[in-house]
């Protein structure tokens, strides 16, 4: 193994950790609520924690866009300008914090109506809400806290805030509901509770490793008056704008997958809902990988290294085909014994072998499109990100409405398929013609 090798498994397997551990703690708040005596329990945190998940999700740009700015900045070594990004990010997110909280309300009435829950889940899921809402502060912040420590190389405080925020809130809403004697009240607190442990906690982990950065750049509010700055913040806004509307394409696949689904009945909803999980499971790892792409490119794009760049892009394909092949055949022997680990309903796993075989080829057709996600990342490249993910979309929705009605649920995996397979594709066109690393090396 060599240096480059170890360089991206450095950085990919704390991030591969850190995912892993997330859908850990929304078994355990499923766990805790199963055991109060109701299913509108279980329903109410399935429904609340959905909301935040899109909400949260489309704002995923304040750690995407902040890795590949810093990481950019540390390339070139200027630690000063690592330590403005910070201050610029975290200033977005808290504003970004204070709309959503000012528009709670309505925010949380929509979401409600469209989703329509019965009346008792709905209650609960508002109480649920109203509660974890006050969590955005630190959500969004955490965000750009650990695509800063991304970009500066650092993928172990992420992944060491994370596992300390999941401890917290297990500990937390055990506390509040069987010390307590709360309910789903309860499991909210513990959330919020975490949220700002972790946030403390990456913010005492900062001072601890970065602290003396402030040096070269105190840290300050921003000055709008300072025509400099007003330029950052302007280019900040336009990388972070292209991702937000990548990521509401990717909201607009992933929200219709599951209503297409539906469409057809509790038992297809089912073995789509359970088919998804090796897709979810496959995404934990290749974005370890990613990761590494985003900090490993930024830092050759900021110190104008075309040999780090070149190798950086080759290794990580290497990596990213070695998982694919090893999750193609995982998947391939052990896929339906899988499934038996998350259902023993026989009529769902007997419907899940039919569609089966088009989960096992999301390895293969999804791979590229996670790498290049990484690369463009780190190289600032928004605009074609949002490109790639715009043509994706259309092939999507196209080949659904050209298979669906002969082929049904077989359509809509197809349709699938090809839309992880187009990103794939028009990234790496879009790479090959617009010579990436010359035009951020221009920029920077």
């Amino acid at each position: 193994m060599n240096i480059r090798d170890k360089q991206i498994l450095a950085i990919a397997l704390p991030s591969i950790v850190s995912n892993i551990t997330v859908p850990l703690l929304g078994l355990i708040d499923v766990t805790i609520v199963g055991h109060l005596g109701s299913a509108a329990y279980i329903g109410a945190i399935a429904v609340g924690g959905m909301l935040f998940n899109i909400m949260y999700w489309l704002f995923a740009f304040l750690r995407m866009g902040t890795s590949g700015m810093v990481s950019q900045a540390y390339g070139s070594r200027n630690l000063a300008e690592t330590v403005r990004l910070l201050i610029r990010a975290v200033t977005i997110a808290l504003a970004v914090s204070a709309f959503i909280i000012c528009l709670q309300i309505p925010l949380r009435d929509t979401a409600l109506l469209l989703i329509s829950p019965t009346k008792e889940v709905s209650g609960l899921a508002m109480s649920y809400f109203n509660i974890c809402i006050w969590g955005a502060p630190a959500v969004l912040s955490l965000y750009v806290l650990t695509g800063w420590f991304i970009g500066m190389q650092n993928s172990r405080i992420p992944m060491v805030v994370t596992i300390v925020q999941n401890i917290a809130n297990i500990l937390a809403s055990i506390l509040f509901v069987y010390a307590a004697g709360m309910k789903v009240e309860g499991v909210a607190l513990g959330t919020l509770v975490a949220q700002y442990f972790g946030l403390l906690t990456a913010v005492g982990l900062w001072i601890k490793h970065y602290g003396r950065l402030q040096k070269r750049a105190p840290l300050k509010l921003i000055n709008f008056k300072d025509k400099n700055e007003r330029r950052a913040l302007c280019r900040f806004f336009n990388l972070n704008r292209d991702i937000f509307l990548r990521t509401l394409c990717l909201v607009a696949v992933t929200l219709f997958f599951t209503s297409a689904g539906a469409s057809q009945g509790d038992t297809i909803l089912a073995v789509n809902a359970l088919l998804m999980q090796l897709f979810t499971l496959y995404s934990y790892v290749m974005d370890g990988f990613a990761v590494a792409g985003e900090a490993l490119v930024g830092k050759a794009v900021g110190a104008n290294n075309t040999v780090l760049y070149s190798s950086s892009v080759h290794h990580l394909f290497i990596w990213g085909a070695i998982m694919a092949a090893m999750f193609t055949i995982v998947y391939a022997a052990g896929g339906t014994s899988f499934l038996g680990l998350l259902t023993n309903e026989p009529s769902v796993i007997s419907a899940s072998s039919t569609y089966l075989p088009w989960a096992q080829l999301i390895p293969v057709c999804g791979m590229a499109a996670f790498i290049w996600d990484g690369i463009f990342i780190g190289t600032t490249a928004t605009r074609q990100m949002l490109i790639s993910m715009f043509s994706a979309t259309v092939v999507f929705f196209i080949t659904y409405s050209t298979f669906y009605h002969s082929l049904a649920n077989h359509g809509l995996w197809i349709s699938f398929l090809c839309y992880l397979a187009t990103r794939g594709i028009v990234q790496t066109a879009l790479y090959r013609s617009s010579r990436l690393f010359v035009q951020r090396r221009k920029e920077c």
